[in-house]
Formats: C-alpha cells, structure tokens, sequence
C-alpha cells in the first residue's frame, strides 16, 4: 500500500510570555509546543513539582520508613521492559541507601508469569521471603495478586503510573498520578518517575525522623531519564527536568557503570548525547532482555557498580538485540504480505488493523504493531500465541484514538471477548482466546471506523517551517540540541525546504545518501533518509525535492558537520 504523506506546518500558539532574550528560532519553536511561559522552560532540578500532592505517597513512604526501620524484606516487582527495568534498579539502590538492609527484586518473565503483580510471582515473593511487596510500573490492575499476597501475610505498596480500571487493588497504599483524586499536577510520569518520586518522599520522612547520613538521589536521574525517555511518554514540564538533569549527568561522566557500557557498546559519545540517544540506542538493548529472554539480566546490569561486568552484560543484551532485529524482520515481511494479500481481496484495509500470525513472537509483537502503525497511519494491534491456547497483543494508536479506552469499550460492549488489557492512550496490551481472534478483528476494525473518519488516518509530517540558507549551520544544530530535551509530545525540531539534489545514493540496503542545495542558494550539504522505498529511490531523473528534514550534527574522526536527517522527501 502506497500512503499519502502530506505536509503541515505547525502553528504558533497565542499568548506567549516568552523572554525578549531567547532566540528567535527557539522562540518559534517554543511557541508551535505551546508554551507560553519561560517557567515551562525551566531545568533546573529545584523547579520539579513537589512529591506531596501525588495521592498516597506520604502513606507508602511511611510503610517503607517502618519496613526498613524493622528490617523486613523488601520486595520490589518490576516490569519486563526498559522503564520497568530502570524502576526497579533505582528502588533497589534507593532503599539499600536508606538503610534497608533486606531489599531485593523479582522482575516476571512474560513468558512464564505474565504482566504485573500476577499470583504467579506472588507465590515467587513469597517462596523468597518477601514481606512487603513494592510494585514499580505495574499493579494498578493487580487485584488478584495483591489478594494472594495478602491471604500469605504480605503487604503491598503499588506504584504504578499505568491508567487504573474502575475499581482498584486493595493495596496497602496506591501511588499513581493518574488516580481520579490526585491534584499532582503531571500525569505523564513513567513509572520509574514515581518510583523515584516515592523514594523523595522517603528520604524527608528519614531527615525528618533525625536521619544523620542520607543519600543525593539525584545521583540516580540517569536512570529517571533512561527509563523516562525509553517508555515514550509525554515530555511535560516536569518530565522534561527529569530528564534534562539526567541528561547532564551521563555527559558529566556521573551514570552508573550500565549505562556507560550500553553506551560503549552503541557507540555513542556520552559527552554529545541527546534524549533521542536514550530512545535509539539504549532503550531497545535494555528493552531486548525483557522482549526474548529475562529482564532481570537488564536489572543486573543497571545495579552493576564493575565496569568489566556491566560490558560484559551490555554484550550480552546487544546480542539480544541483534536477534530480536533479526525476528522482528521476519515478522514485518509476514505482516506486509498479509496486508497486500487483504489489498488484493474484494476488501479494503481496515481502519483498525488486528494481525495474528502463529508462529510470531509475544516479546516483539509490540514493535511490529509500532512498524505497521507508522507505515500505514492506522491503530495496529499485533497478536502472538501464549502457548496456551491465548494470545498476548500488544497494539499502538495514533492521535485522535485512545488505545486502552477502545479496548475498554470492546470488553464493555462484548463482555467475554478479552480475558485482560491495561495501558496508555498510545499503546495498550492484551489477552484474548485464539478462538475468538477473528471475531476481536471485526469488532476491533468496527470501533476504530465509528471511532476515527479517514482523515484522521492521513498520514501527515508535521515541519516547523523552512530554515533560511543562513541557518543551515553547525550553531544552529547545536543550539537545537542543548535546547530540549526533545521528545514525545514536545517533539524534536523539523522542517522544510525545496533542495537541488546534486548526489544520491544508497548505502547499506535501505538508506539514501545525498548531496543538496538549498533552490535559493546557500551551503551544500550532506543528508541521508533511512529505510527508503527502493522502487522509487534513487532516481536520477529527479533534480530537485522538497524535504522534511533534522538539522543535525554529524560526528566523524573528532571532525563535526551539519547533516540532514530527512524524514519524507517529495520529488518537484
């Protein structure tokens, strides 16, 4: 299928206070994010918001504060993915900072215990000695493990910043900012930013209590930023912090050894990194464990203080990734050929695609749903086989469609037909009968054409306008870089221009290399676009394109220039 791409430029918002000082391409780009005061632009780590309005945090800080003060073990159940990951490694470190001295972690296998605080890793807990259980990035929807967990004598603290259902578990104490009552001012908190919320509302309750030695937990924004960026949620104000000062921690040298040897092993300069670093380069390989085998050999490589240990588990998840890569491809060609084969038929793609092939991979359903999602500008959902006569899907949506409220009024509307779901507006999962696969299809593509008209699946690449000649320069790109963090719902700078294409040419399989001028006049410049249709590029008839493009900054042999990153490029 060969979609329409159109171009859009972003408005500006009206209303905004900005500072006479910023410069006028920051100003601009500010005002297309909506933001209208230069407090949204803070980053300093004094501008966070402060922990006491999220709902329940005083109540489980004073669970904890007992917990360690009677030297309980402490379990912390983690996710199987990179924010999981991240949430359960800075709990972990946190707590043995606090003086826990009986603190330990389980992470479920998604293969063997499913999602979140399952009786499955209850019965795990408990067989390890655990006496309180603290949930990071899950346990909003737990109500069958937090029962467990109670009838074996354990306690449970949930934080979790997943959507909650209608009725909630009956933990001990609940932190998440998407309760119904909660006044935190950000709901777009990862799960590893809860986590380390709780973790500051702790640490006041011990210098409160007379606590002498206390730990600096903003040593552990790396990890906050990791697993922040990694889980693709909205950069709010406050996220944006988050992130920004862990940032400037791992280009300061100051990370935990894991993450300086995933950097190693991705081969990017610590000093240079960007949030979208985080997102392309580290977040897969940490994410990759979780997806084919364990997380908790992520988990082990986050709290790895040995620099040869951590390498050695960076190898070992970079492999991983190799192979799920490798799987991945499969998938997505079996996919593309199912698509073409619906094309062919007397039916129409629908606007809502479920796909299930048998012999693909619950750990990668995920990312083939994201693949297909961006290719044809339509809500995916990827199913695989459990192994039990199941399937595990995992869906991705696009704007104007609110994934886990869909999933919500399918089950409410055909009671029966979904065993279980959870998620975001964005991305969601599921379980369903193999059985009732076909007939999930049909009311999946039903809802999403009551739900979204087609214009709304037009597939669009918003710009923030065209760069003059004179911008196309090195202090533009960096001032681009130190002017995020960039990332989802404040996305990274992009434009448009019409270019003379004087070279062009594929490296690798997939990617176009090119040599352009602006049409007005100005630098020549190298670009290159990845993944483009081979059928239709290169072509040397073409003289000149418009682009939507990056101004980046290209690093080779100690040597930097601007590179276009392009993301769409249209022949004139």
């Amino acid at each position: 299928m060969k979609s329409q791409t159109e171009l859009r430029r972003r408005v500006a918002v009206e209303g905004a206070k900005l500072p006479d000082e910023l410069h006028p391409l920051l100003r601009r780009l500010y005002q297309h994010r909506g933001v209208l005061h230069a407090s949204e632009l803070e980053r300093g780590a004094k501008n966070l918001h402060p922990f006491h309005s999220l709902s329940g945090i005083e109540l489980a800080a004073e669970i904890l504060q007992k917990a360690i003060a009677d030297n309980l073990c402490i379990m912390i159940v983690g996710d199987f993915d990179a924010d999981g990951a991240t949430s359960t490694a800075l709990a972990v470190l946190a707590l043995r900072s606090m003086g826990g001295r009986n603190v330990k972690y389980l992470v479920p296998n998604r293969f063997d215990d499913g999602y979140g605080l399952s009786p499955e890793v209850v019965e795990q807990a408990a067989a390890r000695g655990a006496q309180l259980i603290v949930t990071v990035d899950n346990g909003i929807s737990s109500h069958a493990g937090v029962t467990l967990a109670h009838e074996k004598g354990i306690a449970v603290v949930v934080t979790d910043h997943h959507l909650p259902g209608e009725t909630l578990p009956d933990a001990e104490a609940i932190v998440n900012p998407n309760l119904a009552d909660s006044t935190f001012p950000s709901r777009s908190l990862a799960g590893v930013g809860v986590a380390f919320y709780l973790m500051l509302a702790l640490r006041a309750r011990l210098r409160d209590s007379g606590a002498e030695v206390l730990p600096n937990l903003a040593e552990l924004l790396d990890l906050v930023a990791l697993g922040t960026v990694a889980d693709v949620v909205p950069l709010d104000a406050n996220n944006r912090i988050l992130v920004w000062q862990g940032l400037s921690r791992i280009r300061a040298g100051k990370c935990r050894a894991g993450i300086k040897a995933l950097l190693e092993i991705a081969n990017r300069d610590p000093r240079q990194l960007a949030a979208s670093d985080l997102g392309f380069a580290l977040g897969p390989r940490l994410n990759a464990a979780g997806r084919l085998d364990d997380m908790s050999v992520g988990v082990a490589l986050l709290l790895s203080e040995d620099i040869a240990q951590a390498r050695m588990l960076a190898s070992e998840l970079d492999a991983l990734n190799q192979t799920r890569k490798e799987i991945e491809q499969g998938m997505q060609r079996e996919a593309l050929a199912l698509c073409d084969a619906l094309e062919r038929s007397s039916e129409a793609l629908p606007l809502g695609i479920a796909m299930y092939h048998p012999e693909w991979h619950q750990g990668v359903v995920g990312i083939l749903a994201s693949r297909l999602k961006e290719r044809f500008h339509r809500p995916v959902i990827a199913f695989a086989p459990a192994g039990d006569g199941t399937l595990k899907g995992s869906g991705r949506s696009v704007a104007g469609l609110h994934m886990r409220d869909a999933l919500e009024r399918l089950d409410t509307l055909h009671p029966g037909l979904i065993i279980k779901f959870g998620g975001h507006a964005m991305a969601a999962g599921l379980s369903l009968e193999e059985a009732k696969f076909a007939e999930f299809r049909q009311h999946f593509g039903d809802l999403v054409g009551e739900w979204l008209d087609k214009e709304a699946l037009q597939g669009v690449v918003w710009s923030d306008g065209e760069l003059m000649a004179r911008e196309l320069t090195l202090p533009t790109a960096e001032l681009l870089r130190e002017a995020g963090p960039w990332g989802q719902a404040f996305p990274e700078p992009q434009f448009d221009g019409k270019f003379k294409l004087i070279q062009q040419r594929l490296v690798g399989e997939r990617h176009l290399k090119v040599m352009i001028e602006p049409l007005g006049g100005g630098p020549l410049l190298d670009g290159i676009a990845f993944n483009v249709d081979t059928a239709l590029w290169p072509d040397p008839s073409v003289k000149q394109v418009e682009l939507a493009y990056k101004l980046d900054i290209n690093e080779f042999r100690g040597n930097r220039s601007v590179q276009l990153i392009i993301e769409k490029l249209w022949p004139l």
